[in-house]
């Protein structure tokens, strides 16, 4: 059987940093753009629905759609990448969605965006959805606190940096929402290159076939085969548990359960924001678009500085509290996040200065960048080797939110008005608020109680006593039964 040797520089763990840090670095640049071209969408809405004569609830349509696509594909797409690899993937990834992008700039009416953001949400998720395996792949565990930071700052820290400059684009009278979508396949099509000029494949298990392949044309023996060709599920065996293994994990697990319904009201309300939070500066401080996008970018840089102080807390408290360490950041954000909501809700008045909104709109972003990073890093920390099917679930749920809620935003906040509106939100908020504060205190005793969690801890337990090493593998993955 092929493996490494100890130090080989072909294992991803063993990359250079260089080379860590340049696939990181793609990485977080597709987060970015894809993160981007959520908020930029929805940013210049006014120029698109006056250019091709459609309603609002349309064009709303094209932001719901592109993240449903989000939800559901990452469940088809890991399946692949354990087949055929990491590498074409992201190419086949960032071609796609350059040319939905291209389709998007050149749509001659409403219903062809709307198509184009749904194979935008499509294609642009089978790369997202690789990101946070790639980063495990090359990094060690005790590793990847900054590099999974970056990736949650390019996430959120897009929107921002989308919302921004789609502003600026939309609002100029000779350019408006196409060259927004112009300007995005610009990025996008310099990252396609840039993924297939430098990305190497990180998938250990990929590497080690093909140098299995090479080893028997060379010698001419067949015995020589990697881990992954001597138990080699099939296909359609691969794509069945993927599908079946997140649902399991979110209909049965306490922990995802309760983390992917905080995440995902969250999330809904994140995209109601994107609907409310132009409208109403605009109306209540005469902002202009391209000075409403700018309001989400400070929030996300403060968020990063405070997961670099939950990294800090993490590996001071960790062999107290094990993986519930995560948490203490989350519980600030838990009250961080309603109290800023209602702040925001109840000053946006011409009468107050425009900077205390303002202010309140900081920390609430502040507060979902906190908790966006931190539900990711838990539950990888709580499932081990089936971390990406506990987040694959958490991923359908949340995005399942971001459709949902910007279909009933707009009427909403005309009928209840954007003050009482935002109440509700910021209630919603207050009802998930003991979801981190029940999982810091009794984390470890809910998931004592569940079969995979046992069969985790008592794996970490042989670890603790030398017995044994617990990693993360496809084979490991495929082994629990459903």
């Amino acid at each position: 059987q092929i493996n490494f040797d100890e130090g080989d520089r072909r294992d991803p763990k063993n990359f250079s940093y260089a080379q860590k840090w340049t696939i990181t670095l793609i990485c977080c640049a597709l987060a970015g753009i894809t993160g981007a071209a959520t908020s930029s969408y929805a940013i210049s809405y006014d120029s698109m629905i006056k250019d091709l004569n459609c309603t609002r609830l349309q064009a709303t349509l094209g932001l719901s759609l592109y993240a449903i696509g989000y939800g559901i594909v990452p469940l088809f797409s890991s399946s692949f990448s354990e087949e055929r690899g990491r590498r074409p993937v992201y190419i086949m990834s960032s071609t796609s969605f350059f040319l939905a992008e291209v389709m998007n700039a050149l749509a001659p009416n409403i219903q062809t965006v709307i198509v184009s953001r749904a194979l935008q949400g499509v294609f642009g998720s089978c790369g997202a959805s690789l990101i946070g395996g790639s980063i495990a792949d090359i990094w060690q565990p005790h590793e990847r606190g900054l590099p999974m930071s970056l990736f949650a700052f390019s996430s959120l820290f897009s929107f921002g940096l989308g919302s921004a400059f789609g502003g600026l684009i939309s609002a100029s009278p000779h350019l408006g929402w196409r060259w927004v979508q112009w300007v995005h396949a610009m990025f996008t099509g310099a990252f396609m290159l840039a993924v297939i000029l430098l990305m190497n494949e990180t998938r250990s298990s990929i590497i080690l076939t093909h140098i299995a392949k090479d080893t028997r044309k060379m010698t001419g023996d067949p015995r020589y085969r990697s881990g992954a060709e001597i138990d080699k599920p099939s296909m359609s065996s691969l794509i069945k548990t993927s599908c079946t293994r997140p649902l399991y994990f979110l209909f049965t697990e306490p922990v995802v359960q309760s983390i992917s319904l905080w995440i995902g009201i969250i999330w809904g309300i994140l995209y109601c924001l994107f609907e409310s939070v132009t409208a109403e500066f605009q109306s209540v401080y005469k902002f202009s678009v391209s000075d409403t996008g700018f309001v989400f970018l400070v929030g996300a840089i403060i968020g990063f500085m405070a997961i670099m102080y939950q990294e800090s807390l993490y590996r001071k408290h960790f062999s107290i509290k094990g993986q519930e360490a995560r948490l203490y950041m989350p519980c600030v954000a838990a009250v961080v996040l309603p109290v800023s909501m209602l702040i925001y809700a109840w000053t946006a008045s011409p009468n107050i200065p425009w900077i205390v909104p303002l202010i309140a709109l900081t920390a609430f972003m502040s507060g979902v960048f906190v908790i966006f990073q931190v539900s990711i890093l838990y539950v990888a920390d709580c499932y081990g080797p089936y971390a990406s099917s506990a987040q694959a679930g958490q991923s359908l749920a949340r995005n399942l939110m971001g459709l949902m809620f910007p279909l009933f935003t707009q009427q909403m906040f005309a009928s209840m008005t954007y003050k009482w509106g935002l109440t509700l939100m910021a209630l919603l908020c207050v009802l998930m608020a003991p979801t981190p504060w029940v999982l810091f205190f009794c984390g470890s005793k809910i998931r004592s109680h569940s079969k995979v969690s046992r069969k985790i801890l008592e794996a970490e337990q042989q670890k603790w006593d030398g017995d044994t090493t617990v990693a993360s593998s496809p084979t490991e993955e495929q082994s629990m039964q459903v």
